[in-house]
């Protein structure tokens, strides 16, 4: 092969690689920080996979298989299907999501959480027509606010809870404040978006079949593999689980979102390449966050940038007050989408074109008010 048709190849394959790229505007924006993080403060790029969070990235792999083969089973059409003929108005269902799904991210964290709701409004939605970009912001909105109130809740959450050695009912207790106030505003904001109008039913007219055996496998691996997890085995929990449904069912492993995880490994990597800037750590000396209040609002804001989980990691550096970085962390999950990795996950989980500038019209002024919420409770 001549030189000129490597250099043709090498220019179709990067250009190839460009069009996929420029097609995600969230992996665009990651790549092009990574250009410029590693234009102006270079790292060894073989020490690059060494800021990712791998557990994570494991764990959302194995939720990512087994959410796709509950779906494949069909229970969710079938649940979603004998909620429809029980929940008979459109603000009500809403209200309801929002509520399930800030109960389980009490438990099961925030991402898990979406897991289980967002692909239940989908399946809603191909029942009975609904407003779905509403229906998956607030119930963004609605883990990132339910999380709040356990160390189990979030990552962020359980990361200050190690560090500050508080008991687990005292921790809840000094969140349950701000929880309680951001779901209020929540329920406010669900009540007025959406309408107390009749469900259209006309399109459920299919018989709903669940296939019990796929079904019943991924529910109990669902359990063992979140507990698995949850002791930091979810590299080989997710072997398991992707030999068993590659060998068995393999159009489950194939139809995961693979771009998600791509996502989430670039996100790692930039959003800790930022956050160990000296630039960053030498701002936060000078600002001074000595203060409770001056705790909180770094919080809020640091997380518009770095995310709400690599604020929290570089500001316990500087300051000792749990419940104010806590508290200030929490509130940064709203605002831009970047402040919780999983608005991130209910954006790509609903496959929704076109839904980022909803969901920024919605949840910025939603940051402003929760910031307010929280500053009058410090």
């Amino acid at each position: 092969m001549s030189e000129f048709n490597v250099k043709s190849t090498r220019f179709d394959l990067l250009a190839r690689i460009w069009r996929a790229v420029s097609k995600e505007p969230v992996l665009a924006i990651l790549v092009f920080a990574l250009v410029v993080l590693q234009i102006g403060h270079p790292r060894p790029w073989m020490s690059l996979p060494g800021l990712v969070d791998w557990q994570t990235v494991l764990t959302l792999a194995g939720l990512l298989i087994l959410t796709k083969a509950i779906e494949l089973s069909g229970f969710l059409m079938w649940a979603a299907h004998r909620l429809v003929h029980h929940i008979h108005g459109e603000r009500t269902l809403a209200l309801l999501l929002v509520a399930l799904a800030a109960v389980l991210s009490t438990v099961l964290t925030n991402d898990v959480a979406l897991f289980a709701v967002v692909p239940l409004a989908l399946s809603l939605h191909r029942l009975a027509p609904l407003p779905i970009k509403r229906l998956v912001i607030v119930i963004a909105l609605s883990v990132n606010a339910g999380s709040i109130l356990t160390p189990l809740g979030n990552p962020q959450n359980l990361f200050l809870w190690q560090t500050s050695g508080v008991a687990f009912p005292a921790f809840v207790w000094a969140m349950l404040p701000l929880c309680a106030a951001l779901m209020a505003l929540l329920g406010i904001l669900t009540f007025a978006m959406f309408r107390a109008e009749p469900l259209d039913l006309s399109g459920d007219i299919e018989e709903h079949r669940v296939d019990r055996v796929l079904c019943g496998v991924s529910v109990l691996a669902f359990a063992a593999f979140v507990a698995l997890a949850d002791a930091h085995h979810a590299g080989p929990a997710l072997a398991v689980l992707a030999i068993l449904f590659v060998l068995w069912r393999r159009e489950v492993v194939f139809k995961i979102d693979w771009l998600l995880l791509l996502i989430f490994v670039l996100m790692f990597i930039v959003l800790r390449s930022a956050a160990a800037m000296p630039s960053i750590h030498a701002a936060i000396a000078h600002v001074g966050i000595g203060t409770p209040k001056r705790a909180y609002a770094a919080g809020a804001v640091l997380s518009q940038a770095i995310s709400n989980v690599p604020a929290a990691i570089v500001l316990a550096e500087f300051s000792k007050d749990w419940r104010a970085l806590a508290f200030g962390v929490s509130v940064g999950g709203f605002g831009i989408a970047i402040g919780s990795l999983a608005n991130l996950i209910a954006v790509r989980l609903s496959g929704e074109k076109g839904l980022w500038m909803p969901f920024h019209m919605v949840s910025i002024p939603f940051w402003i008010v929760a910031t307010v919420i929280g500053w009058a409770l410090i």
